[in-house]
């Protein structure tokens, strides 16, 4: 498993522990990113609340679907298993596609996706591969599919942030819960 261990629910914040079991009732199980970042409090605080302030924005031209694609996307180009594996099966529910995940992170160019999404993800690709290289002519896709300055502002933001993630999960070998990897695929049992 990780080279860190996680630390006992019990023994975390009790803010954060009171997070991590709002997660653990919706989903049903805790992710294990909850408890891998919990072992430096500060950080868990900062991490979670920029990751909601970008994948939980009420006012945006991106779904939610929209957003897991990008994360999914990006973390297959980072080879990021635990993104990979947990956010497409985020976005798989989102997207009611049992397959879009996969397609996403093994090529999103031949994925069953719009023309908007596509232009989406090539641009987060930019961002996440050869930031330095964007343009003004980058934004051009965006603007054609309906996407404003501040859309692309979230698809750099939630790229770059993901980078980052996939940094730390990769390097301390988090790996992905069990569960996530038939979320979306198999119906839900009640």
């Amino acid at each position: 498993m990780s080279h860190y261990p996680a630390p006992e629910l019990k023994d975390v914040p009790e803010d954060i522990r009171a997070k991590i079991l709002e997660v653990q009732e919706k989903a049903g199980f805790v992710p294990n990113v909850f408890l891998a970042l919990a072992r430096r409090p500060a950080e868990w605080r900062a991490f979670f609340a920029y990751h909601d302030a970008l994948m939980l924005k009420e006012d945006s031209g991106l779904s939610k679907g929209d957003r897991e694609m990008i994360v999914t996307a990006t973390s297959a180009a980072n080879q990021c298993l635990y993104c990979v594996v947990a956010h497409g099966a985020i976005l798989r529910i989102y997207e009611k596609k049992p397959l879009v995940a996969d397609q996403v992170a093994v090529n999103y160019r031949k994925a069953d996706i719009t023309l908007r999404q596509r232009a989406m993800l090539d641009f987060a690709m930019k961002v996440c591969l050869r930031s330095s290289e964007i343009e003004s002519a980058d934004f051009a896709p965006l603007y054609a599919h309906g996407f404003t300055d501040e859309d692309a502002w979230d698809i750099a933001a939630i790229t770059a942030f993901f980078g980052l993630s996939n940094r730390m999960a990769s390097f301390s070998n988090m790996q992905p819960n069990p569960e996530f990897y038939l979320m979306g695929r198999v119906p839900k049992q009640k």
